[in-house]
C-alpha cells in the first residue's frame, strides 16, 4: 500500500513536470524567433519546429545548474519531497496561466522561486539567505545588463561612421567568441562535467601556457578563431545584399537564443524533482533533464504558434536593428546565469533588451503604464507565490497526508 501510495505521488509530480515544461516551451521560448518572423525571414510553423528543437537541446546540454540550484539551493534543513514538488510546481504554473489570461508577461524563475520557497518553509526549512541574496543581486542587475548591453549595441548599429558591414559583423564576431566558449554536456573536459568548444579544440593542439583568468593560449586563439568565422560569415552575407544578410544574422541569433532559453528555462520544471530522481529513485540528472526537455519539445510545437504570430506583430515594428540589439544581451545575459545556476526569465531580459534599444532612439517604444503594470505583476507574483505555495502544501499534506 506504501508503495502504491509513493508510486502515484511519484508519477503525479512527474506529470506536473511535464506540464510545466509544456507551459514552458510554449510561452518562454517566442521572443527569440518573433523578430525573424517580424522580419519575415522565417515563417511561424518553422519557426515553432525550430524553436523546439534547439531549446529541447538546449535543455538537455545546459539545464543542469539551474535545476539543481531550484531543487536544493534555495531552502535549507530539508529535502523536498515528491507531495511538496507537486504543490510547488502547481503554484508555478498557476501562476504563468494567470499571466497567459490577463497578457501580462509573469516571470516563470519568479513564480518557481517564489512556491519552491514556499513549500520548502512549509516542510519545516529555514531560509537560505545566502542565495537569496546572490538571485536578488542578480535580478535587480539584469534589466541594466540588458537594457544597457540592448542601448550600447543599438547605438552602434545607427551610428552612420560605423557602416552597416562593418558592425553587424562585429557583433556577430562577438557572439561566435561567446558560443565558442559556452559549456556543453556533450563536450568532454576532463576538469570539468561540461566542456567548450574552444577548450576542446585548445586541447587537441596541447593547450599552451596559461595566461590572464586561467584561460590557456589554445583556448584564447580558439576563442578568436570562431569569432572571426562568425565575423566572416556575416560580412559575406552582408556584402551580397545588407538587408539580406542582417536578416540570416537574426535567425541565427534567434536560434543561439532559443538555445539557451532551453537551458535556463528547464530547470524550473526539473528542479523540484531534484531530490526525487537523484536521491530516492537514484537515477542519473540526464533523466531529469530529457522529462523537462520533451515537455519543452512539445508546448513549443504545440503552443508556440499562436504566441509566435501575436508577439512577432510587435517585434515587426522594431525592425531588425532593434530587435539584434535586444537578442544580444538576451543572449549574453541568459548564458550568464546558467553559468552561475541563477533561475531567470527569458521574457525579463528581451523586455529589458527591447526598452534599452529604444531609448537609444529617443524612445523605449513601449507603454510606460504595461512597464509599470508588468513589473508590479513581478513582485506580487515573487511574494504572493511563497504564500501560495506554502498554503497548497499544507492543504495536500492535511488531505493526502
Amino acid at each position: 500500500m506504501v508503495a502504491l501510495s509513493f508510486a502515484v505521488l511519484v508519477g503525479t509530480a512527474v506529470l506536473t513536470c511535464l506540464f510545466m515544461a509544456w507551459v514552458l516551451g510554449a510561452n518562454s521560448n517566442s521572443p527569440p524567433f518573433a523578430p525573424a518572423i517580424g522580419a519575415n525571414a522565417i515563417s511561424t510553423m518553422r519557426a515553432a519546429f525550430i524553436i523546439g528543437m534547439l531549446a529541447a537541446a538546449g535543455a538537455l546540454m545546459q539545464g543542469g545548474s539551474i535545476s539543481e540550484t531550484v531543487g536544493a539551493a534555495l531552502i535549507d534543513g530539508v529535502a523536498i519531497t515528491p507531495l511538496a514538488a507537486t504543490a510547488g510546481l502547481l503554484t508555478a504554473a498557476t501562476f504563468m496561466a494567470i499571466g497567459i489570461y490577463t497578457r501580462y508577461p509573469i516571470p516563470a524563475a519568479f513564480a518557481t522561486t517564489g512556491a519552491m520557497i514556499g513549500v520548502g518553509l512549509s516542510l519545516g526549512g529555514d531560509p537560505a539567505m545566502a542565495t537569496y541574496r546572490q538571485l536578488g543581486t542578480f535580478w535587480l542587475l539584469v534589466p541594466i545588463m540588458s537594457g544597457g548591453l540592448a542601448y550600447v549595441t543599438a547605438i552602434v548599429l545607427r551610428r552612420e561612421d560605423i557602416p552597416e558591414p562593418i558592425a553587424v559583423p562585429i557583433l556577430a564576431g562577438i557572439v561566435g567568441a561567446i558560443v565558442a566558449n559556452v559549456r556543453l554536456g556533450i563536450i568532454p573536459d576532463p576538469t570539468a562535467e561540461q566542456g567548450s568548444l574552444a577548450g576542446f579544440i585548445a586541447r587537441q593542439f596541447g593547450g599552451g601556457p596559461t595566461l590572464v583568468a586561467g584561460a590557456d593560449l589554445g583556448t584564447v586563439l580558439a576563442t578568436i578563431g570562431v569569432g572571426g568565422l562568425a565575423f566572416y560569415w556575416v560580412r559575406r552575407r552582408i556584402l551580397v545584399s545588407v538587408e539580406k544578410g542582417i536578416r540570416s544574422f537574426l535567425l541565427v541569433l534567434g536560434g543561439i537564443v532559443a538555445f539557451s532559453s532551453g537551458g535556463s528555462q528547464v530547470g524550473l520544471a526539473t528542479g523540484p524533482l531534484e531530490n526525487l530522481f537523484r536521491t530516492e529513485l537514484g537515477l542519473p540528472g540526464i533523466v531529469l533533464l530529457a522529462i523537462g526537455a520533451v515537455g519543452i519539445l512539445a508546448g513549443a510545437w504545440m503552443g508556440a504558434p499562436r504566441l509566435l504570430q501575436a508577439t512577432s506583430r510587435e517585434y515587426a515594428q522594431l525592425g531588425v536593428r532593434r530587435s539584434i540589439a535586444a537578442l544580444v544581451p538576451g543572449f549574453i545575459v541568459a548564458q550568464l546565469a546558467i553559468a552561475l545556476g541563477i533561475p531567470i526569465s527569458l521574457n525579463n531580459i528581451v523586455l529589458s533588451g527591447v526598452i534599452g534599444g529604444g531609448l537609444a532612439g529617443g524612445s523605449a517604444g513601449v507603454s510606460r503604464r504595461k512597464i509599470g503594470v508588468t513589473i508590479t505583476f513581478w513582485l506580487l507574483t515573487l511574494g504572493s507565490s511563497v504564500v501560495v505555495g506554502y498554503g497548497l502544501y499544507q492543504l495536500f499534506a492535511r488531505v493526502i497526508g
